[in-house]
């Protein structure tokens, strides 16, 4: 544990005070650099070297070139990188706390999700895996999730029977199987192959990933049903975070706070005009659902909610529901 902060201090001051080798930071990311979270990563390396440069470098290993979805938690444990920035779902290992972003139908809309992490609950959960040797520092949104599938989806009956892939979450195999569907779970990276090879014929992103990832030319059904969140944590190897002097850190947390409003709103208008241009698109049947039709979604998905109730925490699922508008 105590190696980063070593390599830390040697690398920041030499014996004689005098400033010495630049603290390098190793960002790894599964997504391309045009996306927001790419586009982020890029501004936070360049935004550090304008402020820090000499005290701090900052590589960036983006689309999955370093490490891939199975694998970055546990080189950030080994301090083989330093900071990454995986979905929500993919901590479930590490804190039970934060499947609370899995549950669908929980959150309205992106609005809501906001006004819930920016609150005292939603703060606290960014130091949940701090034990586990994991500092959070920022949440970066992607966007609301929608489904997609090979056959048109207008009632959760019509789910049942298909296979979908989901990110490696009890909570989401739970969701599908509330549909009597089969979740399976699958590498980003490897998605499109398994829907084009046919195992399996659903999923959910947010519209600028199904756009980016052409999976209209497969599974041309898409449901604007908002029924999930898909957002990342910004996340760094505690030993390594803690050991930078406090007054390089403070100012490496100030230039996290610009990217993450940047990251969010690129987030945002990406999303905005990928689902105009999926609705344009001639290939793509986009279904809206009516007020009733996304409330039965809802009562359907609903029992995930008393499912996961003990291991996510009762508080916190009620601090949730509390930042929707319509509660």
């Amino acid at each position: 544990m105590l190696k980063s902060a070593y390599i830390v201090a040697l690398a920041l001051f030499s014996l004689n005070g005098t400033a010495a080798e630049p603290i390098v930071i190793s960002f790894s990311h599964v997504v391309a650099d045009d996306t927001p979270k790419g586009q982020g990563a890029l501004l936070f390396k360049k935004l550090v070297e304008q402020r820090l440069g000499g005290q701090v470098k900052v590589e960036i290993h983006a689309n999955s070139s370093l490490y891939g979805d199975a694998d970055e938690l546990q080189a950030l444990l080994d301090d083989k990188v330093q900071m990454l920035a995986p979905s929500l779902a993919k901590f479930s290992d590490y804190t039970k706390q934060l499947q609370v972003f899995d549950l669908p139908f929980l959150f309205d809309d992106l609005d809501a999700v906001n006004r819930f992490q920016k609150r005292p609950k939603g703060k606290q959960l960014l130091t949940s895996m701090e034990k586990r040797n994991i500092t959070g520092l920022a949440y970066w949104h992607n966007g609301m999730k929608q489904l997609s599938a090979t056959r048109a989806l207008h009632a959760p009956v019509d789910a049942r029977g298909l296979s979908f892939r989901i990110q490696a979450s009890p909570v989401l195999e739970s969701q599908f199987e509330s549909l009597g569907a089969k979740a399976v779970k699958i590498p980003f990276a490897q998605t499109l192959d398994a829907m084009r090879n046919g195992q399996v014929q659903g999923t959910e992103n947010t519209w600028s990933n199904l756009l980016s990832q052409n999976y209209a030319s497969v599974q041309p059904y898409m449901v604007e049903s908002n029924h999930g969140v898909l957002d990342y944590m910004l996340v760094a190897n505690s030993t390594f975070w803690y050991s930078i002097p406090h007054s390089v850190r403070t100012e490496l947390e100030g230039i996290i706070d610009e990217v993450t409003y940047s990251v969010n709103n690129a987030a945002d208008t990406q999303n905005r005009e990928a689902r105009q241009q999926l609705a344009s698109d001639a290939k793509v049947h986009l279904i809206s659902l009516s007020n009733e039709e996304r409330n039965a979604w809802r009562q359907a998905m609903r029992p995930v909610w008393q499912q996961y109730e003990n291991e996510i925490g009762k508080d916190i699922i009620e601090a949730a529901q509390t930042v929707n508008r319509r509660r």
